[in-house]
């Protein structure tokens, strides 16, 4: 048998037999965060081991070891990506997105009109196909981040809106007749009563539009961009045959997402630490 190949499982029985006995041991934060750093490592040497033990080229899929020299080298190439795509397309669509739908909530909230008229027009848009949106857009915006922006905002407006609204219906007859029993007036009972109800529901929308931001930024690259930013970067790169760099920019996508994901949630469990899905 290929000596990586031999090494690989090897690696994996001696990898399993620890997660095995991690998991019988008390499941403190320490443990519950070796669980899946040990999985992830076991994943990077079985595609070293196997891509080297079975000689695929590079130009198909390159070993994490070819991966990480070619982080390495270029970095202030990836950072100018990320800074370009994350800080100023996908973020600044996010917020812009975010904000927009939770006030358009509100006054959703307060009109059944909205109510029956809007969401559906928004389930409509939402089920768009990106790639016929970006193009659009990428021509009315231009080429730089403000395109992205605005493919950013379209895709992640509709889901935090119905989340949000969602949220402010969650309430029990019981919580909307003691409010009325006290003579508290919309805003007592939105910031009181309402928004707290449509906390966790909120955050559920803001989750999901991480990942939708960082998609929808490197998508709308693809339709037009200045020479700079991830999904201009990963275009030119697989036109070259460069694969190492492609799944660099990948794995930058995959920890900036990851990582903003990661913030949103340590908020949501800062915010809400009294709903029972937060409580240990």
């Amino acid at each position: 048998m290929n000596m990586y190949l031999l090494g690989v499982l090897v690696f994996w029985l001696a990898a399993w037999r620890l997660n095995v006995w991690l998991s019988h041991k008390p499941q403190t934060r320490m443990i519950k965060l070796l669980v899946p750093v040990i999985f992830g490592i076991t994943l990077l040497v079985i595609w070293e081991g196997v891509v080297r033990g079975l000689e695929v080229k590079a130009v198909l899929l390159p070993p994490p070891s070819m991966i990480a020299v070619a982080f390495v080298n270029n970095i202030p190439t990836l950072w100018a990506d990320f800074v370009q795509t994350f800080i100023k397309g996908a973020l600044s669509g996010y917020f812009i997105g975010c904000g927009a739908a939770f006030i358009t909530a509100i006054l959703i909230d307060r009109s059944a009109f909205l109510q029956r008229g809007l969401l559906p027009v928004g389930n409509f848009v939402a089920a768009l196909p990106i790639v016929g949106m970006a193009p659009i857009l990428v021509m009315w915006f231009g080429f730089g981040w403000q395109s992205k922006a605005a493919v950013v905002v379209i895709m992640v407006f509709f889901p935090m809106l119905v989340n949000t609204v969602q949220g402010m219906q969650a309430q029990d007859s019981m919580q909307r007749d003691l409010m009325r029993t006290y003579a508290a007036s919309y805003p007592q009972k939105l910031l009181k009563l309402r928004l707290p109800a449509a906390a966790p529901f909120i955050f559920n929308g803001l989750k999901i539009s991480t990942t939708l931001a960082l998609i929808g930024a490197i998508v709308a690259e693809f339709f037009g961009s200045p020479i700079v930013g991830m999904g201009f970067r990963i275009s030119t790169e697989v036109g070259r045959l460069a694969l190492d760099m492609v799944w660099a920019e990948i794995a930058v996508a995959a920890i900036a997402g990851s990582a903003f994901y990661g913030v949103v949630a340590l908020l949501e469990k800062a915010a809400t630490f009294w709903h029972p899905s937060q409580r240990g």
